[in-house]
């Protein structure tokens, strides 16, 4: 997963080719069927969720025209929905209900 945010994020050709056709793009990466799903349907809390760099998944996010506010809510929701992130680097240091960024 993080592999694939890495090269969408960093090649405009492959972001167009993602944009239209996801499916087409995901199969050139190991990605178990929950990953592929969220990134597909463009779940950026299941992402997060699921231990996607923040880093990464910020531009992901951007790519799909999502605004600031909206991708720190959408992890917020990830986390509400699905539970504290699985994998990856990140712990929950704040409560879903405190305020980060002034957001």
């Amino acid at each position: 997963m993080q592999k694939f945010l890495f090269d969408v994020n960093r090649d405009p050709a492959l972001q167009r080719q993602f944009m239209a056709g996801r499916a087409a793009v995901l199969e050139r990466y190991e990605l178990d069927a929950e990953e592929r799903a969220a990134i597909t349907a463009g779940d950026i809390g299941l992402i997060y969720v699921l231990g996607a760099n923040g880093q990464l998944l910020m531009h992901f996010a951007a790519l799909l025209g999502m605004e600031w506010a909206g991708y720190i809510q959408s992890m917020r929701d990830g986390v509400a929905k699905h539970g504290p992130v699985r994998a990856g680097i990140y712990a929950m240091t704040t409560r879903l209900d405190e305020r980060v960024a002034d957001v």
